[in-house]
């Protein structure tokens, strides 16, 4: 791959540079970065660094770092890196292809704003807890940042594999050895989150196990993105919601409203326990037990995820999966129904016509339940039975401790899995049944579409054909950048009329 890696190329838009506090000049002096940050033009990108230098976090007193105490002055930007020639053979998993991915095409700007709820740095930022997981698996906690710039700065020099975000914490992170009581450093707000991740499935899901995914089997994380979904914005009138594809197997919610960051942990708790209808192993027979009002009425909320689900079990479930075509694991169909005459019955027929479909037993249970077989059968409490089938094989399998503590960290969007190359993108609900997860672009075609444009001399297609283009633009990463622009816009607007009505106060207030 014949790209290189250039500061000057990646750099924001005139408007974009007005506006935030810590954009990078273009102009600025590499050298001096590329010696202090331990990159250099002739660096084989594999950064030396020492494990004192890793776990001494008492050792914070350098500028670029700065403690928890107010910064004076105005906030000098990072350098852009000197070009980095990378291999044509490179893999994603190359240190060099991370650092090019980080220096051109990694959103920081954005990503600094939907955590900072502002344009302007505060403490929602520079009280936040990162996480870096280096090239040598060392893992580096509680780093801390007051700028977007800062954070790049520091992401350029460490080259991490990956990064995760944690909570916004009482005070600065790197500040936390120092204070006198340990009470004082606590969780003070984080994004509610919910991770949904397809190995939960291996028990119900035929076609893939494991860290294997195919688009059969993607659609159980269609159908929990609809249940969850529906539910924080419905239930409990989230707004500010992006699902983020995790990279391979699954995906992350990230939900950012004011009330949902400052939810306590027993909050937590209990929201993640409302969606929580799967419960058990695969070896604890019914995993579904929900409770019906006297006339069989399910809570609101299951009966709206029934009205979501249905369609999907009867082409994802039945025809996709066809998870009793073979008759032993229709026995696990059988002991989920209440009657045993006609459990005896469904046995007797389906054992007489091997390789029978799904869908077809599905349909036999009522087939055989109209003709009187069973003269001890309840029909609510066969209709109730197959309500909980249903459920069972589509109702989302969330890993519900994710969700209830403030302190757990989470994987960022946009970093890069190690495992696939695919990038961590955000989940457009608009077309989220389009959503294909091996469609997504691996870091290696990111940098090779940038090689492809700058080689072909490609004009940007816009009104205004002076401002710079960035790297991204060029790529197919474009519209998930686009889209996180514009939940971000929509998280801003909303946090700057909150600001406005604090500072206004209460007109008969005395």
């Amino acid at each position: 791959m014949p790209h290189s890696v250039s500061g000057s190329a990646s750099s924001l838009t005139e408007e974009d540079n007005s506006s935030l506090p810590d954009a990078p000049s273009p102009h600025a002096s590499e050298q001096e970065s590329q010696t202090k940050d331990g990159i250099g033009k002739n660096d084989n990108i594999k950064i030396d660094i020492k494990l004192e230098d890793i776990f001494n976090d008492e050792d914070d007193e350098d500028e670029e770092f700065p403690s928890s105490e107010a910064t004076k002055g105005k906030l000098e930007s990072s350098p852009p890196a000197a070009p980095i020639d990378i291999a044509p053979t490179a893999k994603f998993s190359d240190p060099e292809i991370m650092l090019a991915f980080y220096q051109r095409l990694f959103p920081f700007r954005y990503l600094f704003q939907w955590l900072n709820h502002s344009m302007k740095p505060s403490n929602d930022f520079g009280h936040r807890e990162f996480a870096f997981t280096l090239q040598n698996d060392a893992y580096l906690r509680y780093q801390s940042f007051l700028t977007s710039d800062l954070l790049r700065k520091d992401v350029l020099r460490l080259n991490p594999s990956r990064f995760e975000i944690g909570p916004v914490y009482t005070a600065n992170p790197r500040d936390r050895k120092t204070l006198r009581k340990s009470t004082a450093f606590r969780p003070l707000e984080k994004e509610l989150v919910f991770d949904i991740d397809l190995t939960d499935y291996d028990e119900i899901r035929t076609c893939c196990d494991k860290a294997n995914i195919c688009h059969k089997c993607w659609s159980f994380v269609t159908m929990a993105i609809k249940v969850v979904d529906a539910a924080l914005r419905d239930d409990f009138g989230f707004q500010h919601i992006m699902w983020v594809y995790s990279g391979r197997r699954g995906a992350h919610a990230w939900i950012s409203d004011r009330r949902a960051r400052t939810m306590d942990d027993h909050r937590r708790r209990a929201l993640a326990g409302y969606l929580e209808v799967i419960k058990g192993g695969s070896q604890s027979g019914k995993r579904v037990n929900v409770k019906r009002t006297f006339n069989g009425d399910l809570h609101p909320h299951l009966s709206r995820s029934l009205d979501l689900l249905k369609g999907h079990f009867q082409t994802d479930i039945l025809e996709g999966q066809d998870p009793w075509a073979d008759n032993d694991k229709a026995e696990h169909l059988l002991r989920l129904l209440p009657d045993k005459a006609l459990n005896d019955a469904l046995r007797k027929k389906w054992d007489s016509a091997p390789g029978r479909s799904s869908a077809s037993k599905w349909a036999d249970i009522d087939a055989l339940a109209k003709t009187g077989i069973s003269k001890t059968l309840d029909g609510k409490a066969l209709k109730e039975a197959k309500q909980d089938v249903v459920l069972e094989y589509t109702y989302p399998r969330l890993d519900v401790e994710v969700s209830k503590k403030q302190i757990h960290l989470l994987k960022s969007p946009f970093v890069i899995h190690p495992g696939t190359g695919r990038v961590c993108v955000p989940i457009d609900l608009r077309r989220l049944e389009k959503f294909d997860p091996l469609g997504v672009p691996t870091v290696t075609e990111l940098l090779g579409e940038i090689d492809t444009w700058d080689s072909a001399g490609k004009k940007p297609e816009r009104d205004d054909e002076s401002k710079t283009l960035q790297d991204y633009e060029k790529t197919s990463l474009k519209p998930y950048v686009d889209y996180f622009r514009a939940h971000v816009a929509g998280i801003l607007r909303e946090e700057k009329g909150i600001k406005r009505e604090r500072e206004e106060g209460d007109p008969m207030e005395f």
